[in-house]
């Protein structure tokens, strides 16, 4: 019989050898979903014997992140800011980058006040239900043109105590939207086929290429968006988009055409540029 800690040295040079950055880190989370364990937990079980029924299924766990299935994917869940969240090949993992595009949309208001939200494309339910868990008083809509991912967000909503805070429904971007909104916040497709093609395995193979993959260079989605938020925004309204690195000069150029008063970058915890915010416009 093996003990946790060798068996947990095996598994991480076994990762390590598949080309994984943190393969300790992240044999440790495969063996704490395994176990049914806090991942702290496992330092104080290291001398604990396994059982050949657990060898063989931490063996199988490791063997999937080995061929690079996304780790979020093998474990179920994902924490995104306050919430534990139940991950799949559904929807996008939702990213830490993506933390930092919430922190900006609860900024934009005063905590008390009341406001209705938006959220395009929500995914997994990541954007709008860390919204509604930290501003009781928003009142929040999300769409997805998948119903695959708007199952996964109420299985979420479910899962996180937060149903009936966040309506969802599907839509094509704006097209079943009727309402006007303070905030229209997105994760868009913004990437290219080319840049995907070339992308690590976990994003290439596992995560659905309709939740990255947008034309015309990336920008076809996020144009959209631009275009028709007017629509949907009450006077003094935000759209905030995240972004690829290297679009902003042409979303400055898009959204100075489309009569936005008001719209500026902000770079990511890593210094890119990653996020849009856009408004105050003038329709003629």
């Amino acid at each position: 019989m093996q003990n946790l800690l060798d068996t947990l040295k095996k598994a991480a040079d076994f990762l390590a050898r598949k080309g994984l950055e943190k393969p300790r880190v992240e044999a440790e989370y495969l063996f704490a979903a395994a176990l049914g364990i806090k991942r702290l937990d496992l330092y104080l079980q290291f001398e604990r014997l396994l059982s050949q029924n657990e060898v063989e299924k931490l063996r199988l766990l490791v063997v999937r992140r080995g061929s690079r299935e996304p780790l979020q994917h093998i474990t179920g869940r994902v924490q995104f800011r306050d919430l534990l969240l139940k991950s799949d090949k559904r929807a996008l993992v939702p990213r830490p980058e993506t933390e930092e595009l919430v922190e900006w949309g609860l900024e934009l208001f005063p905590e008390d006040q009341a406001i209705r939200v938006l959220d395009l494309g929500t995914g997994s339910g990541a954007i709008a239900l860390a919204l509604a868990a930290e501003r009781p008083k928003w009142e929040i809509d999300a769409v997805d043109q998948s119903l695959d991912a708007l199952a996964l967000a109420k299985e979420n909503a479910l899962n996180c105590q937060l149903v009936g805070r966040v309506s969802f429904f599907q839509s094509d971007w704006f097209k079943q939207v009727t309402h006007r909104y303070d905030l229209v916040i997105s994760n868009p497709p913004y990437l290219t086929a080319e840049e995907v093609a070339v992308a690590e395995p976990e994003v290439k193979d596992f995560e659905p290429h309709s939740a990255l993959i947008s034309s015309e260079e990336g920008l076809a989605d996020l144009k959209i968006i631009l275009q028709q938020a007017p629509l949907f925004l009450k006077p003094s309204g935000w759209v905030l988009c995240e972004t690829g690195i290297d679009q902003h000069s042409t979303l400055a150029e898009i959204s100075k055409q489309l009569g936005y008063a008001n719209f500026v970058g902000k770079k990511d915890m890593s210094g890119r540029d990653r996020f849009w915010k856009a408004g105050g416009w003038s329709l003629s």
